[in-house]
């Protein structure tokens, strides 16, 4: 019963948050004055879990953990904290004291203490001031106590600290750079299904001629072009995590289709190569130290893997070839052969089935020293973590996931991954709230953010979904479902969501911004200073444009790969300005402004040695944006600095002025 308490109130969390999204934006400055009045002023509260606000966010089970609470100056008579305990299955209070005023007088901070234990609890908070009550939680302020939407205290719960601070490099190899002709996949090399391979020139069609297959269509890109290339992506760019799609040996380009999990493919080079380009990421003399995640697809197999073996390609005989197979059982079968369980319906991905805990096929992909998992994180590779593919429909019988089963597999999968590097991270590939595999810190470290990142932005910036359909949303909502989205996940799993403007797997942000390269620049402002890991899929930076699938795997143009492009240089400056202030990245976030008739959006990210105010532009044309930066407690007369453009300016009346072109942004610091 216990369980499903928690369970219940995990899932309650996933609740529409968008109405309460608005309370913390900022009020006039006359609205500031407060009193003991029995009115609680919703415009003074904030509490979220950066530095600021939390003295550990990421608790060890011996440690006390101590919350901050900002209200207006005189403002309020009492406030506690609520928590429930997932222990004993109830809520128990703790009373806050007032500590201290703000540098600028206009704000009281109260603290109080949350006792240490091993267990995982949600906190809210209770403001009174004499006869009114306000309550404040993850999702925002309301007049009365909620159900849902808490701040998560997990321990033990760490999420890896170079995900918090990095930045993300995704490449798609085969459309990257040729480092090495010789391993070319050649015109009619080779055929399957029925289909024969095409050599296509860098910088041609991604769409097969006749009727050929574009899944067979290849253009040389391999991981020798990858090493070759870190220059531009450590130092021109300054990204310092690569994330390569599938690398191991498969028939297609894309090699979601896995033929055998201990070889690279031999159109990337061999395990010798990976093992070198590993070795070139984490070295610090090319660049800054660097990490490698590497595309797990375990959901499925190729019917081209050995254990599978479809086509006779191997000389043992696979669970499609005889029912005696030693693999038969990591398959699911309706009707042996041809009827089995598989990925979306597609008969050349045939699902493993993962069975009871400690099965072959959980030992052969993570349970076993030799597992794949462990494989390629232990020496002499060393990666750094695993980026998992739909890992939602991992299950045993055929079953489709997320389910117990789903979540056993997930849970066991993380023992193995932290068993050998325990800072390795966990990126989970789901495309809705993610919450049920990042909620309780036992599953995924993160996700990739389609929903409260990729969707929104574009909606925001292009007027389009991320599949390019016509759908438009004004700044407020783009804020409020901003809100909403990071209220379901636990503070250290929002700073490394993987936020990215397009993917493999959807329309080039180019695109859907119709070619117009100021949405780029928008949308990598934005990107850089947002919560979470920014994630650059190859060519973003420079507003590559393409369709969906395959039309987003083009090749790079790398005569566009260089500073003397205005969208290259500008992800150089908004990466050093990222990694130089740690307020962008493990920072508070606070909504400042919405404008929707001209367009606007404000937001602070802060820390105890920063407070930077982020302006955005989505209108065509230039606007006089007047930020209300008291909120981050910036004193009048004191000077903050546009990082992108150099200007400063005054703080007058709380509010910093500033003109800001059209799609574009300022990042003022002080």
């Amino acid at each position: 019963m216990m369980r499903s308490i928690v369970a219940m109130h995990r899932s309650a969390r996933g609740l529409a948050l968008s109405a309460l999204a608005s309370a913390i934006l900022a009020l006039p400055m006359a609205a500031q004055a407060a009193s003991n009045d029995n009115n609680v002023e919703w415009a003074g509260l904030f509490h979220d879990q950066g530095p600021l606000f939390i003295d550990h966010p990421e608790p060890t089970a011996a440690q006390t953990v101590t919350l901050s609470f900002r209200t207006y100056k005189g403002d309020i008579t009492s406030a506690n904290i609520k928590y429930y305990d997932s222990a004993d299955g109830a809520f128990h209070w703790v009373a806050m004291h007032w500590a201290s005023n703000d540098a600028t007088g206009t704000f009281d901070y109260w603290q109080g203490t949350v006792p240490a234990s091993s267990s995982e609890k949600y906190y809210r908070f209770q403001l009174n001031d004499g006869s009114s009550t306000a309550w404040y939680n993850a999702a925002g302020t309301s007049s009365s106590e909620p159900s849902s939407g808490d701040f998560y205290l997990i321990p033990g719960f760490k999420t890896p600290d170079w995900m918090k601070n990095g930045v993300i490099y995704q490449i798609f190899p085969d459309r990257f750079y040729n480092g090495d002709t010789s391993n070319d996949v050649q015109t009619g090399q080779y055929t399957y299904g029925e289909q024969s391979t095409q050599k296509v020139a860098w910088g041609g069609s991604v769409f097969a001629t006749g009727s050929g297959s574009n899944n067979l269509v290849f253009f040389g890109g391999d991981l020798a072009g990858v090493d070759q290339k870190l220059g531009y992506i450590k130092q021109t760019l300054g990204a310092n995590i690569v994330y390569l799609n599938p690398v191991f040996t498969s028939p297609t380009n894309h090699k979601y289709d896995t033929e055998d999990y201990y070889h690279v493919d031999p159109a990337f080079g061999s395990n010798t190569t990976l093992q070198t380009l590993i070795a070139d990421v984490h070295s610090s003399s090319n660049g800054p130290k660097g990490y490698v995640m590497l595309d797990g697809v375990f959901n499925h197999t190729g019917d081209t893997s050995q254990w599978f073996d479809r086509y006779n390609w191997w000389s043992t005989q696979g669970a499609y070839e005889s029912t005696s197979s030693q693999w038969y059982g990591y398959y699911t079968f309706q009707q042996w052969p041809n009827t089995y369980s598989s990925f979306y319906g597609y008969s050349t991905m045939p699902k493993l089935d993962y069975a009871a805990s400690g099965s072959a096929v959980r030992n052969q992909i993570y349970g076993s020293s030799t597992s794949v998992v462990k494989t390629w994180l232990a020496s002499p590779y060393g990666i750094d973590g695993w980026r998992l593919d739909a890992p939602q429909y991992i299950d045993a019988g055929g079953n489709n996931g997320s389910d117990a089963t789903n979540h056993q597999i997930m849970a066991e999968l993380r023992t193995a991954v932290k068993s050998v590097n325990a800072n390795a991270e966990i990126l989970g590939e789901f495309w809705g709230n993610a919450n049920p595999w990042t909620g309780n810190g036992k599953e995924w470290d993160s996700a990739l953010n389609y929903d409260g990142f990729t969707q929104p932005v574009s909606e925001w910036i292009t007027g389009q979904d991320y599949s390019g359909n016509a759908a438009s949303i004004p700044s407020s909502q783009f804020d409020s479902w901003l809100h909403g989205t990071r209220a379901n996940y636990p503070g250290n799993v929002q700073q490394t969501m993987a936020n990215f403007l397009s993917s493999h797997d959807i329309q080039r942000f180019g695109q859907r911004a119709g070619g117009d390269i100021w949405k780029t620049y928008l949308a990598l402002i934005f990107q850089m200073t947002y919560v979470g890991t920014p994630t650059i899929y190859y060519g973003d930076e420079y507003g590559m444009q393409g369709g969906n699938d395959p039309d987003n795997r083009r090749t790079f143009d790398w005569t566009q790969g260089t500073t003397t492009n205005a969208a290259v240089a500008l992800t150089q400056k908004l990466i050093a300005i990222r990694n130089q202030y740690a307020a962008l990245r493990t920072g508070s976030f606070m909504s400042l402004l919405t404008d929707d008739g001209n367009k606007l959006y404000a937001y602070g990210r802060f820390d105890a040695s920063h407070r930077i105010a982020v302006a955005l532009n989505n209108d065509s044309s230039a606007h006089s944006v007047t930020v209300p930066v008291w909120q981050l407690s910036m004193a009048n007369g004191s000077a903050v600095t546009d990082l992108l453009s150099g200007n400063t300016y005054t703080v007058s009346g709380g509010n910093v002025v500033v003109s800001v072109n059209g799609h574009y942004g300022a990042i003022l610091a002080q």
